[in-house]
């Protein structure tokens, strides 16, 4: 491809060399270049592209994309400098594959809880409605029936926009796309053209990346500021930040409620394990779906629906019968009618929402036993917090390791149990090796209570000093629970 084809829409600031010229692929990893590729040089927190542009030359690079052009260069190698590495990554990625992002109707969903649920909901409920769908997902991606894993929520931009040219190629007419506050802040959707843009909620997560929430709900605001005039953006008129996501977008205004007038309003007839009864816009419906944060995820799908004009009956009908991503409030039961739940709420609000809806549904004599731990390298400031929501709404509560990547799981849940109340000690318990945590869960358990693992849902894994282990939560707990049986 033409190097000038794939620079449209690029600020350079500098150039030197030529633009006409053949590039045969794009790459911000230094270990994966070919001959004729453009390389961009990514100031990372760990490591800075820059130092590898002499090392990417010789492997063959035919153009470097660089915020700093080097004091010594080669004749051979076109140089181009920008402001941001990662703004040109974008923009020349979508170029690259042909702005695929404008030849479908592309829909973020960005928010701190809710955002794989409802993606996952409007992927089904238009394969149902019989359109060619692609999704992008923290759980997976998904091209019509064929599933491709998911390794980030939000991936780099090349792999991004190979991935929607490969959705077009297969006659997608929409896709349905998780938008985390990480890409928004790193430009991996730079140069993507959305449709629509939907605001789930935001309570404080990521503040290792972020720093203070406010940089946090600033990222989320990023997204809907940059939606075009033809887009929608939909955003949860029950959350103190939803208009916050409105105020500078240029994208057409629609809100959706519980509690107040909105474009898109339901309300909670009946909530319990076998499912919502709503009233969604005047129309009783009942939904597979569990709990009142289900029932802003279900009004958020439909309000989408309807934004993208498309029958309301057919619509709420398919809803009715539709269940939601895997790892959220997902439960098993055994003959003992030992209920159990694995939900992937790793945050304290997604843990409180979880609990409070099950302290809703419960007759009120059965026991909830909480089994939850902290990601390792990740916020810190949640710890305790997690831990002290996990007490409040339980009657036992054991602390264990989640993913704790890089560090001691014993600090970790150390961290946590300085949020336990002096009252809520006597009701804790501490168990770092996760299989044995839920394993107690199980036989601490008497017939018709409630087991929650919290924190991992849909992970198939265990990280552990770098090193990804099998480890499925809904697996061990399904095993345990058969055992007692």
């Amino acid at each position: 491809m033409q190097l000038q084809d794939v620079l449209y829409g690029v600020a350079i600031t500098n150039l030197v060399g030529s633009t006409n010229r053949e590039v045969s692929m794009l790459t911000f990893d230094s270990r994966a270049v070919q001959q004729n590729a453009v390389f961009f040089a990514v100031r990372g927190t760990l490591s800075d592209g820059h130092q590898f542009i002499e090392q990417t030359i010789k492997a063959g690079v035919a153009v470097v994309i660089c915020e700093e052009i080097p004091v010594e260069r080669d004749a051979a190698v076109t140089y181009i400098e920008v402001e941001s590495s990662t703004v040109a990554l974008g923009i020349m990625a979508a170029n690259y594959y042909g702005n695929p992002s404008a030849k479908l109707k592309l829909v973020g969903i960005t928010g701190t809880n809710g955002k794989t649920t409802i993606a996952t909901l409007l992927f089904k409920l238009f394969s149902a409605l019989k359109y060619s769908v692609g999704m992008i997902s923290t759980v997976q991606n998904q091209i019509n029936e064929e599933i491709i894993p998911a390794t980030h929520t939000t991936p780099n931009p090349i792999a991004l926009n190979e991935l929607l040219q490969r959705m077009v190629d297969e006659g997608c007419e929409y896709c349905f796309m998780e938008v985390s506050s990480h890409a928004v802040v790193q430009h991996r959707i730079e140069g993507l053209i959305f449709a629509g843009g939907i605001f789930s909620n935001i309570t404080h997560d990521h503040l290792d990346f972020h720093k203070t929430f406010d940089n946090y709900i600033k990222a989320k605001k990023g997204f809907f500021d940059a939606l075009p005039k033809s887009a929608f953006a939909l955003t949860n008129g029950d959350d103190r930040n939803g208009m916050v996501m409105l105020q500078n977008t240029k994208a057409a205004k629609k809100t959706y409620a519980l509690k107040q007038l909105a474009d898109f309003k339901a309300s909670i007839i009946e909530n319990r394990f076998s499912g919502l009864n709503l009233d969604i816009d005047h129309v009783d419906v009942f939904f597979k779906l569990v709990g009142s944060f289900n029932a802003y995820n279900l009004l958020a799908v439909y309000g989408t629906a309807m934004l993208l004009e498309q029958d309301k009956l057919k619509v709420l009908t398919i809803l009715s019968d539709l269940t939601g991503a895997e790892g959220r409030f997902d439960y098993v039961t055994n003959a003992k009618q030992i209920i159990g739940i694995v939900d992937y709420a790793h945050t304290p609000d997604a843990v409180q929402n979880v609990l409070s809806t099950i302290q809703n549904i419960r007759k009120g004599t059965e026991q909830v036993i909480t089994v939850i731990g902290c990601g390792g390298d990740r916020d810190k400031t949640k710890r305790p917090v997690m831990a002290q929501v996990a007490c409040d709404w339980s009657d036992k509560v054991i602390l264990t390791s989640d993913n704790p990547r890089t560090e001691n799981p014993q600090t970790i849940v150390e961290e946590m149990e300085a949020g336990v109340s002096p009252t809520n000690k006597r009701k804790t318990l501490t168990i770092l090796d996760r299989r044995e945590a839920i394993k107690t869960a199980c036989h601490l358990a008497k017939p018709g209570d409630i087991i929650l693992i919290a924190g991992k849902g849909h992970e198939k894994y265990q990280e552990i000093n770098g090193v990804r282990y099998h480890f499925d939560d809904k697996e061990v707990l399904t095993e345990q629970l058969n055992l007692i049986s």
